[in-house]
């Protein structure tokens, strides 16, 4: 611990991080920002020729800053897992998607898992990000990590901090966001709060991996059950002739015992739509059944159907069809102002739309493609200059660099499913 522990207040230790988007990037960066000379290993060749060559790939991320510290020798990325073994600590930072089942896939934490292990040696820091259910660094990691003669919490060090990466948050990012940190034991800890708290202002130390592994699900499924209270709340307000904005604004007055969240055409995103399967496959291991969890997912998994039936009947007030319609959607990433389309609500509204025989064209000046059931979809360049070509417009992703009020003003139809557009009126405005 001793020589790690100089490394680290040294700047001297040499990170390896598994995995460079959204996650990886961002927080090698604040590392080589701070001085250490980090190793970014990746399994796309791109990714890793981008890295090298100085350019980023993700929004938040300047390329101008990605090119300085390529230049000063400080950020590197490469293909060949083989350079882990020359790595004092190493980071896991790879997607842990949801398969088909609703169960978790662990799949890329158990091949780097695999690459770590082929070159483990004594005194390495090996730290997991990746969100997964509680008990994965223990059960799983550690076991196949502990395949040769070196024991964790002896021989290596072993921890979970989980990510907490907010892409397009202008005001908190890695190094201004809270660390927490749990370790296999007390050392382990010790070490993993050592190395993040070199870079980021603050480190909350927990007892072990299970609660830092859990602290991450309580995070997103707490947003996922409120945002599904007001997505049930928007269909209460529908039925009532209720404006939910209305009622949300004047709840959101009240200066404690409330905190606001909004409704919308569902979640998106690598984190909201997916934690809280995590939590309640573990808990269903255990015989406990998560009902709000489970409440929560059907209410936000239901939304882009409740817009889509909103669409039809608003374009039936009009005397139109939705299957006879020509709509133009505004947005295509999971939230404003990013060019992150995963699991964002906006590919299900657009398939859903399309089975109803609408002709659908979208536009997102951030996502120029997007993949829906197999097929590439490009952004509609052109779609502000032919507003009224379309019998709706709907407002899907509110980015803050479209003009509502134009929007408004020169469309048929619109019909915003976020608030986008609040304080415009219009007898062709209609609001979730």
């Amino acid at each position: 611990m001793e020589n790690l522990s100089a490394l680290i207040s040294g700047r001297k230790a040499r990170i390896g991080i598994i995995g460079m988007g959204y996650v990886g990037l961002p927080l090698a960066v604040e590392f080589a920002r701070g001085g250490f000379r980090v190793t970014g290993f990746e399994v796309d060749a791109q990714k890793v020729r981008d890295l090298k060559a100085g350019i980023s790939y993700i929004g938040d991320i300047p390329t101008s800053e990605v090119a300085a510290l390529a230049k000063k020798g400080l950020l590197t990325a490469t293909l060949e897992f083989s350079r882990l073994g020359k790595m004092d600590a190493v980071i896991i930072c790879v997607p842990t998607p949801l398969r088909k089942s609703k169960d978790p896939d662990v799949s890329y934490i158990v091949a780097s898992v695999q690459e770590v292990r082929k070159f483990l040696r004594p005194g390495q820091l090996i730290i997991l990000e990746s969100t997964t259910y509680p008990g994965t660094t223990r059960e799983l990691v550690k076991p196949m990590l502990e395949t040769g003669r070196l024991k964790a919490g002896k021989d290596f060090h072993l921890a979970f901090s989980p990510e907490r990466v907010d892409p397009g948050n202008p005001k908190y990012g890695v190094k201004n966001t809270p660390k927490v940190v749990g370790g296999l034991t007390a050392r382990c800890t010790a070490l993993a709060s050592a190395l993040y708290g070199s870079v980021i202002d603050r480190v909350l130390e927990v007892t072990d991996t299970e609660t830092a592994e859990l602290v991450k699900l309580l995070e997103n499924t707490f947003r996922a059950v409120n945002i599904g209270m007001m997505n049930e709340m928007a269909l209460m307000c529908h039925k009532l002739g209720l404006d939910v904005w209305e009622v949300i604004g004047a709840a959101a007055s009240k200066p404690f015992g409330f905190m606001p969240f909004y409704p919308g055409p569902g979640i998106g995103g690598h984190c909201i739509p997916l934690d809280p399967h995590y939590l309640g496959w573990k808990m269903k291991t255990l015989n406990f059944e998560p009902r709000f969890i489970e409440l929560a997912g059907a209410i936000n998994s239901s939304m882009p159907d409740h817009v889509v039936t909103r669409l039809g009947e608003i374009l039936n007030s009009k005397g139109k069809a939705l299957s006879r319609s020509k709509v133009l959607m505004l947005g295509m990433a999971y939230k404003q102002d990013i060019s992150d389309p995963r699991e964002s609500p906006a590919r299900d509204v657009l398939i859903l739309l399309e089975k109803t025989g609408a002709a659908v064209d979208y536009y997102d000046p951030y996502v120029p493609l997007a993949e829906v059931e197999g097929e590439t979809r490009r952004s509609r360049k052109d779609a502000l200059r032919r507003l009224r070509e379309y019998d709706c417009v709907m407002i899907v992703t509110p980015h803050t660099c479209l003009d509502y009020r134009d929007i408004v003003r020169r469309s048929r139809l619109v019909f915003d499913t976020r608030n986008a557009t609040k304080g415009i009126k219009g007898r062709n405005l209609y609001r979730l």
